[in-house]
């Protein structure tokens, strides 16, 4: 073996880790648990402080997680850890109307028992979640987590990726994985641009307690300035995400708790009788944007870093999710062939698989969401009779199920609840 081969080697091998994931949320954390279990070390960094993120207080921000999203929880051994703080998603009802005039008569219903496999879904609160998987991580020997640190620049060579934290420390890998967000400085030190549009909307985001029971049952309500989902919490609680114009938003945030009930109040009905907020407020602006390419050179992109899209059909995470599912896979398969798995061809099999899906379930809720979000009469005819055709097939009907519990198109294997 010459020197500069056996130099080469050498440099690879003193990598601190095989992988480097930037962003310690919630996809950055399961693509660690699912790489650490096929024999990766990895390394993952993120700029808050682990107390902030172990210690959260309730706010109410919850996820709706699809049956195949609670199977890589499952696969990748937290799901024990959060089942009792998890809500299944029993039913679906979506209907369409405006604020205070009640819904259509044209809806659409989906229950559960259509489909042999169990819930839909399951609400978990995003509290519960980071938590336990701070947990599992700890418990890996193979992961490394580096808290309250930014990553300043990133530089890319023939052995690997070299990594400055904002303190001047450096860390080395063979691959880099931006699990950063919509404004990932991952893609962005990379050169890579991003596709998409602002929406003129922002999401209002907060839980209420209920007099009455959800019985699991989530729902969907379309208005013309956008959507309000109420979703099934444990107990007698809910999570809701209320699009509205950006402006209004701003205004209906900042007003008094009692105002801000009182607005909501006609949009969410009294189906589940008196309501009053628990936990903090939050507002999101609204905004699709798609990574022009879903990796660089021995990098890859997971998560909101490489799509970021409307939450009509609550799929941000579970998008997520299935990215972490399809990278894990594509790595280990490619590291037991003994390929390099940063190399483009590997990393070329992952955009492969998921730039399609996403980039179609992305244009879907872009179009969901111009169709409902607005009063045009004949748009209102034409999808209320939509919503009636599609509640009068079962077998459509069933599709739709499957869909929302994320069991169609080319499942990873730990998607579908087994090990890679």
């Amino acid at each position: 073996m010459d020197n500069p081969e056996r130099a080469r080697i050498l440099q690879a091998m003193e990598h601190n880790s095989d992988i480097l994931i930037v962003g310690g949320g919630l996809n950055g954390p399961a693509l660690a648990l699912a790489l650490a279990q096929t024999g990766h070390s990895v390394t993952v960094i993120d700029a808050l402080a682990e107390k902030a993120r172990k210690n959260a207080a309730y706010d109410g921000r919850a996820y709706a997680l699809a049956l195949a999203s609670q199977r890589l929880l499952d696969a990748v051994g937290v799901w024990d850890k959060v089942a009792d703080h998890a809500q299944p998603m029993l039913e679906i009802k979506v209907t369409d109307g405006h604020s205070g005039a009640g819904p259509s008569p044209f809806f659409l219903h989906f229950d559960h028992a259509e489909i042999e496999e169990g819930p839909m879904g399951y609400m978990v609160e995003d509290r519960h979640l980071r938590r336990v998987f701070l947990d599992a991580m700890a418990e890996q020997d193979s992961i490394t987590q580096i808290s309250g640190k930014t990553v300043v620049a990133q530089a890319t060579d023939d052995t690997g990726v070299t990594l400055t934290l904002d303190d001047g420390t450096t860390m080395t890998g063979g691959l880099l994985v931006g699990c950063d967000g919509r404004r990932s400085g991952t893609a962005a030190r990379a050169g890579i641009k991003r596709t998409g549009w602002d929406y003129g909307q922002t999401a209002l985001v907060c839980a209420i307690e209920h007099e009455l029971p959800h019985n699991g049952v989530a729902h969907q309500f379309f208005m013309p300035p956008g959507p309000l989902a109420i979703l099934p919490l444990t107990g007698k609680r809910s999570s809701i995400v209320w699009s509205e114009r950006s402006e209004m938003a701003k205004r209906i945030n900042a007003m008094p708790e009692a105002d801000y009930l009182q607005v909501l109040r006609p949009r969410f009905g009294d189906f589940l009788g008196d309501i009053r907020l628990q936990g903090d407020r939050f507002t999101y602006p609204l905004n699709l944007t798609i990574a022009n390419s879903f990796i660089g050179d021995r990098m890859a992109l997971v998560g909101d870093a490489a799509h970021g899209m409307h939450p009509i059909a609550g799929q941000g995470l579970n998008a997520g999710l299935r990215d972490v599912g399809a990278l894990a896979e594509v790595l280990t398969l490619a590291g037991r062939r003994g390929e390099d798995i940063a190399s483009v061809l590997v990393l070329e099999r992952y955009q492969e698989w998921r730039r399609f899906d996403t980039a179609a379930l992305a244009m879907a809720t872009d179009v969901f969401n111009k169709l409902f979000s607005n009063d045009n009469p004949i748009l209102r005819l034409g999808r209320d009779i939509g919503m009636e055709i599609v509640g009068s097939m079962p077998g459509l009907r069933r599709g739709f199920v499957r869909e929302a519990a994320g069991l169609t198109g080319d499942l990873p294997k730990l998607l579908q609840g087994r090990a890679i």
